[in-house]
């Protein structure tokens, strides 16, 4: 025989960004169906067990009402989106019913006016702050006006009970400061276990973020080893042309033979700069400088390569001995090309100093950032170059930077106005902090 009731709520076929929600309502309405049962079950023991007269067509009314809800709820629930205000709005039915059927059968008498706690606790687990404590508000003053307002119900003599009004005023302020408890420590509760369950999925990310590093390393390790052979021999045969007479004896040749040489020179930094900035934070062999001397080299390579562009300025103070970092170059001289691939013509790097951290901020008059890119700052393949395999550099900035204990920030600067040269106004701002301690040189004990 099946069951209506589900063996688990998680084997429900919702899905989707609301699924949580209507996962929710699907339990309210089977909770209501179990409360139907009851309160059939109860009246049916009450009428005919115990001969208490109960005003028979108006509790079944309610029944009927919660049946009613229940169908409605099913049929809407596969159509329509399921919010806090419809769960809200469910939960007030559900006590406006049980107020109805109290006020029938005896008011405060009734020893089921404590069920009006299941639905604060309901709320508070369920709905948002705001609601639960609407939820609390309307449910003690329909609690207060049942109490106050409910006819006696005529009990045979055995069953007659009357309770005092300071009792009955005490009893409201018991469920009224349980109900403040109930939501107070419940939504604490609550928001605990959303950031722990934040914590974690950013945990979950974080590592598959650094597997795919892992695994970006020893991709680049293997093409290093495929490369560096192919790329040796063609520098050594260029070398040898270079010093052939037919070469040497003709300047062009000659000049276009130098020009390979460069780029070959150029591939193999680029394999090294890919080696250094797919996993490990510090390069092979670091060596031994200063603050202001490693990023005036990082410049100064960048600007050599791209005459005119850069500006630096230095706002280091007083100068600090550091391991210089191989991956921590790479990145500088990624972010650069970003800006450079995002049309800027004029990049101003600015390096400051606090006494903990050393700030890189550079500025760019380019296209900027997309606005989908900056939501996901640091994730793989976000580019705003439209082509596959692109996009990694941030997301190795991100990650090396994270390694070394540091942040990445981007944001565009806001166009209205013209810069010097009648250009707009615009471009992007990112932002390096990186802690001296992972660059500090170690004392020797």
């Amino acid at each position: 025989m099946t069951s209506w009731f589900p063996t688990s709520i998680d084997r429900s076929p919702f899905r989707g960004a609301d699924a949580a929600g209507r996962r929710n309502l699907l339990l309210l309405t089977h909770l209501r169906w179990l409360a139907v049962a009851g309160q059939a079950v109860t009246i049916a023991v009450a009428h005919l067990g115990f001969g208490i007269r109960l005003p028979l067509a108006g509790m079944i009314a309610v029944l009927a009402a919660l049946v009613l809800l229940n169908l409605v709820t099913l049929g809407a629930l596969r159509r329509r989106e399921t919010g806090n205000r419809t769960i809200f709005l469910s939960l007030l039915f559900d006590v406006a019913a049980l107020s109805v059927q109290l006020y029938l059968s005896g008011g405060a008498a009734n020893p089921f006016v404590s069920l009006y706690l299941l639905q604060i606790v309901l709320g508070a687990l369920l709905l948002e702050a705001w609601s639960s404590w609407a939820l609390v508000v309307i449910a003690a003053a329909l609690f207060a006006l049942v109490a106050a307002t409910a006819p006696p119900l005529p009990l045979p003599p055995a069953l007659a009970i009357r309770l005092p009004v300071p009792y009955v005023a005490a009893y409201w302020g018991n469920f009224v400061l349980s109900a403040v408890l109930l939501v107070l420590f419940l939504a604490r509760i609550n928001r605990n276990l959303r950031s722990r369950d934040a914590y974690l999925a950013e945990m979950r990310q974080r590592a598959a973020e650094e597997d795919h590093i892992v695994r970006m390393g020893l991709l680049a390790s293997g093409a290093a080893h495929e490369l560096g052979t192919p790329l040796s021999s063609l520098a050594v045969i260029l070398a040898d042309w270079k010093t052939s007479a037919p070469i040497a004896a003709d300047p062009r040749l000659a000049e276009e033979v130098a020009e390979m040489q460069g780029e070959v020179a150029r591939c193999k930094e680029i394999v090294k700069g890919i080696l250094l900035a797919s996993g490990e934070v510090l390069g092979d062999a670091p060596m031994r400088t200063t603050l202001r001397s490693f990023i005036r080299e990082v410049a100064a390579g960048w600007d050599a390569l791209h005459p005119d562009m850069l500006r630096f300025t230095d706002l280091l103070g007083p100068d600090l001995p550091i391991v210089g970092d191989r991956a921590l170059a790479q990145v500088i001289a990624n972010v650069l090309d970003n800006a450079l691939e995002a049309e800027a013509t004029a990049i101003t790097l600015t390096a400051e100093r606090s006494p903990e951290a050393m700030v890189l901020t550079l500025e760019d008059d380019g296209t900027g950032f997309p606005v989908e890119m900056l939501e996901t700052l640091g994730k793989p393949y976000q580019s705003s170059k439209g082509k596959r395999g692109h996009g990694l550099g941030l997301f190795l900035a991100v990650n090396v930077l994270r390694k070394l204990g540091g942040t990445v920030t981007a944001r565009n600067r806001e166009r209205g106005g013209r810069e010097r040269g009648g250009r707009d106004e615009g471009g992007a701002t990112v932002t390096l902090t990186i802690p001296l301690a992972s660059l500090a040189v170690e004392t020797e004990q």
